[in-house]
């Protein structure tokens, strides 16, 4: 009898992999990083720094464009028969942890710094030179 994977992955399965790979990269780094019981938490971590100070995360999985910018949504969707809900995470968590399994890299992005909705950080600076308004992905990497 072999090992197999299930096959293809569902966005279920794709969050599992991302919290991984976030908690494994902070644990590299030497944080302490403690996961809440239950999953009706608006955080999927908590991590100690060096100055004993705590802060909630919130894990994400990335994207990237054909444009060199890598995406994640900054709020919740739920979806209970016809109702459509968004629920952004101002106020009860301080960092979005972003992981881009295709580069396999994780970014730290402060809450306050992005809108209620979605969030970019390129790869490369925009083609039209513009230098306001954009977030730099190197800036945010841990």
């Amino acid at each position: 009898m072999g090992l197999l994977g299930r096959g293809k992955k569902d966005t279920n399965t794709a969050g599992d992999i991302s919290e991984a790979a976030i908690i494994t990269r902070f644990l590299q780094l030497g944080y302490v990083v403690l996961t809440p019981y239950g999953g009706n938490h608006r955080y999927d971590l908590v991590i100690e720094d060096a100055e004993r100070r705590f802060w909630c995360i919130q894990c994400k999985t990335a994207r990237i464009s054909n444009d060199a910018v890598i995406k994640f949504d900054t709020a919740n969707h739920n979806v209970t028969g016809e109702k459509r809900e968004s629920r952004h995470y101002r106020g009860e968590c301080d960092y979005f942890a972003v992981y881009s399994p295709e580069l396999n890299k994780v970014y730290l992005v402060p809450i306050d710094e992005v809108s209620t909705t979605r969030a970019n950080l390129r790869l490369t600076p925009p083609r039209n030179k513009n230098q306001h308004g954009y977030r730099m992905a190197k800036d945010y990497e841990l």
